[in-house]
């Protein structure tokens, strides 16, 4: 049989940056091609279709290229784009459907996870396949470092726009800078520590940033608008409706303000059955999910679900991601022995 190392650098050596997905998928569909499959999109769910099913679920995706090419094998780790963030834990899925088969779980493999919400197919393959809203339960294969990740905080998108009135650089006085005027408020953003919000006995650390800014027209132009996007990340124990209302509170210092896009928080849940003997055959620690997973839409379906795969998070979306070889056996042996 082929080994996890081989079939994480054949998965590496595919591109599928988020939005070209398909060729991963047809050649993940014609490895499993004895087994029972259904396309949807981009995406691909492979398992018999039944009530109460175990799902593994990864998304196939990556961000984009940052100057490495296909994977490389060096010592003890895997080099290469999406090694950590997730074709490790594609590769798992790969091998434990091959060695469980199709009857004993089911695998979703799924397209847009890097990009917005809405782009995201996960939620149209639950649609697509009815099935799966019924399952006993999820493995989301989001890199976990050794570790068992719950839930999943929210996220928030804003754009913030301080209204000022255009006017010579040489005369600002006959103006209003909408860039300078955003000063208070860039000020207190810095200073901002991490809310610290204990859900299930578990911390998340809330957190807002500005991550991107945009104002002026010209060199000698006092500037009339000065847009910002504020990141917020918020605990499980927020409702979308609370999150944004928080936000706006926050940002009240400017003109306007308006949700560009936004994903709810996953619910914190680790009494499954499942998810017990997961710790206890793999020794993992847990903690809060510290960032947003599809640990979300599916607990909105209804499915516990927790984060649980090979790879280091703190080295996600990093031009030198990789991967340590150990973590690709230490996942499958202890999801193999806890799906038995």
């Amino acid at each position: 049989m082929t080994d996890l190392v081989e079939t994480l650098c054949w998965l590496v050596d595919i591109p599928s940056v988020t939005g070209d997905e398909s060729r991963l998928r047809d050649a993940i569909s014609k490895r499993l091609e004895s087994m029972p499959s259904q396309a949807v999109g981009a995406s691909l769910v492979v398992g018999e279709p039944r009530e109460q099913a175990v799902l593994l679920v990864g998304h196939i995706d990556t961000v984009p290229l940052q100057g490495h090419v296909g994977a490389t094998e060096e010592g003890d780790r895997v080099h290469g784009l999406g090694t950590t963030d997730m074709k490790s834990g594609l590769a798992v899925m790969i091998h434990l459907i091959e060695s469980l088969g199709p009857g004993q779980i089911a695998c979703v493999f799924y397209a847009g996870e890097e990009g917005p919400l809405s782009g995201n197919q996960l939620g149209m393959i639950l649609d697509a396949a009815p099935w799966l809203r019924t399952a006993s339960a999820a493995v989301v294969m989001e890199p976990t470092d050794r570790g068992l990740e719950a839930g999943c905080q929210g996220v928030v998108n804003a754009e913030l726009t301080f209204d000022g009135e255009a006017a010579h650089s040489a005369r600002p006085w006959l103006g209003d800078n909408a860039i300078t005027k955003a000063g208070e408020f860039l000020t207190r953003m810095r200073s901002l520590d991490p809310d610290l919000h204990v859900v299930g006995g578990l911390e998340f650390k809330e957190v807002m940033s500005v991550t991107m800014a945009n104002g002026g027209v010209a060199k000698n132009i006092i500037p009339a608008a000065f847009s910002l996007n504020v990141n917020y990340r918020f605990a499980p124990d927020r409702s979308m409706e609370e999150a944004v209302g928080h936000l706006q509170e926050v940002c009240s210092a400017g003109d306007r303000f308006t949700v560009t896009d936004s994903a709810p928080a996953g619910g914190v849940s680790i009494d499954h059955p499942l998810f017990r003997r997961l710790l206890e055959v793999s020794a993992a620690a847990v903690s809060g999910k510290q960032g947003w997973t599809d640990v979300a839409q599916l607990s909105v379906a209804g499915i516990p679900a927790v984060n649980f795969g090979p790879g280091e998070p703190a080295l996600a979306h990093k031009p030198g991601e990789s991967v340590r070889v150990q973590d690709l056996s230490w996942a499958y042996e202890s999801l193999s022995a806890a799906l038995r």
